[in-house]
């Protein structure tokens, strides 16, 4: 790994970065959870999860789990369901309205960041970034 190859490293995480940054602050709906309160809904779009189990996914505390699964409950995004094979276990999953958000936060996204690429890139940057997904893609599913 050479010189240009750390340089581009690092701009590209700090690149990366402000435009994930961006996207969160161009969503008035994703702004209304926190950070913790939106992955934790995103964790939860294909199927139930245990509480533990989204605390461990976060890395944080069953505690501070069980704090952000009160707020999501009150707001109306998530169901507890106690499980078919431990009643002591309670499932938690997405509602219709948990799922609508999730849907509605990535439609404001979308959208914001297809009118920004439309108003700053010309059609020839506009080819390169549809040529640099694939990249991007595989650096992603690196391991």
């Amino acid at each position: 790994m050479g010189k240009k190859d750390l340089e581009l490293a690092s701009e590209l995480s700090t690149v990366i970065t402000r435009l994930v940054k961006k996207l969160r602050k161009e969503s008035a709906t994703g702004q209304q959870l926190s950070l913790t309160e939106r992955t934790t809904l995103g964790l939860l779009v294909n199927g139930s999860m245990l509480p533990s189990e989204l605390a461990a996914a976060e890395m944080i505390t069953n505690q501070s789990m069980s704090q952000i699964l009160n707020h999501l409950t009150d707001l109306g995004l998530i169901d507890r369901t106690a499980s078919e094979t431990d009643k002591r276990k309670v499932l938690i999953s997405l509602t219709e309205a948990g799922h609508e958000m999730i849907k509605k936060v990535k439609s404001e996204k979308n959208e914001w960041l297809s009118v920004a690429i439309a108003a700053a890139c010309t059609d020839e940057e506009r080819e390169i970034l549809h040529k640099a997904v694939g990249p991007l893609s595989r650096i992603i599913d690196h391991k």
